[in-house]
């Protein structure tokens, strides 16, 4: 066998693994039950308390919402303090859990005190990190940007001292990816990946699940409440399914259409995302869909 030969074989073969690792993950995402099961209880042996960041609007009052339903009270943290009253409310009366408000703009250095004596004492079991700014709902480059973690050591040590816990980092879907357009937005979810994949590697002894959720549409403000499709969810869509793949590794795209999508937008090679062509059409397409 010639070292041509040799070489297209082991690169035919290396293709049909990396193949048939995809088929499998998929395989295993239909059949979440049988490979990621969770028991009924499971929520509330971790605590009884969860910590929503960003909790009074969008994917962050979603979590809270399902969380409750759970059985798990939960303390919802935002800036606006009409809108975390008007949410807390509304989950109250939809589950009868208690809900506790915090308001804090994580765009503040100065506020982390404040939170960590209002979470002093608390059975705090699980922690979503979704607070988020997408700087323009527009792609656009960065210097036409007009505005260019620490909740995890508050929340840690009382979950390794209890030995269990959920922390939740929600990143995006195009941290996959090279994107330009969405510089520093897709840039900070890369560092929410790795930050998060770090923290999992060193606290997985210690009975903690730290978990990325990537997705990809998800109608909210922050999106300009882009109608549902598709690969386009509601908020509450998205989190009920998300939190099927707690057990699903250190990284999800948090629904099976989301991974199909992200495993679709990985093939796209990087020359054609950097291409002035693709940022053209693909800031048209994104605005002609805000305006519908």
């Amino acid at each position: 066998m010639t070292p041509t030969e040799i070489i297209f074989m082991l690169a035919g073969t290396c293709t049909v693994m990396f193949f048939g690792v995809k088929l499998l993950g998929l395989v295993m995402m239909l059949a979440l039950k049988l490979y990621y099961p969770l028991s009924v209880s499971f929520f509330t042996s971790l605590g009884k308390w969860a910590v929503v960041t960003g909790g009074s609007d969008g994917i962050g009052r979603a979590y809270a919402q399902e969380l409750s339903k759970h059985g798990m009270n939960v303390i919802i943290i935002s800036r606006n303090q009409e809108k975390l009253e008007r949410a807390a409310r509304n989950i109250e009366l939809s589950t009868g859990a208690k809900v506790k408000v915090i308001t804090a703009d994580f765009t503040k250095d100065d506020m982390y005190g404040h939170i960590m004596k209002s979470l002093e004492d608390l059975d705090i079991g699980i922690l979503v990190n979704n607070v988020g700014i997408l700087p323009s709902q527009v792609p656009c480059r960065l210097l036409e940007t007009a505005d260019l973690e620490k909740m995890c050591r508050i929340v840690l040590p009382g979950m390794q001292e209890r030995g269990r816990g959920v922390i939740l980092n929600v990143s995006s879907g195009i941290a996959k990816i090279p994107c330009p357009m969405y510089t520093l937005y897709a840039a900070s979810k890369v560092f929410v990946e790795r930050f998060s994949q770090c923290l999992q590697a060193d606290y997985k002894s210690k009975g903690i699940i730290i978990q990325t959720v990537a997705p990809f549409g998800v109608s909210t403000s922050m999106t300009g409440h882009q109608r549902p499709d598709m690969v386009t969810f509601t908020a509450e869509e998205f989190v009920k399914s998300s939190l099927k793949y707690l057990r699903a590794g250190d990284q999800t795209y948090g629904s099976l259409t989301h991974a199909i999508l992200g495993w679709m937008v990985q093939a796209i090679p990087t020359w054609v995302l950097q291409s002035e062509v693709f940022q053209y059409h693909f800031k048209k397409y994104v605005t002609e869909r805000m305006e519908k």
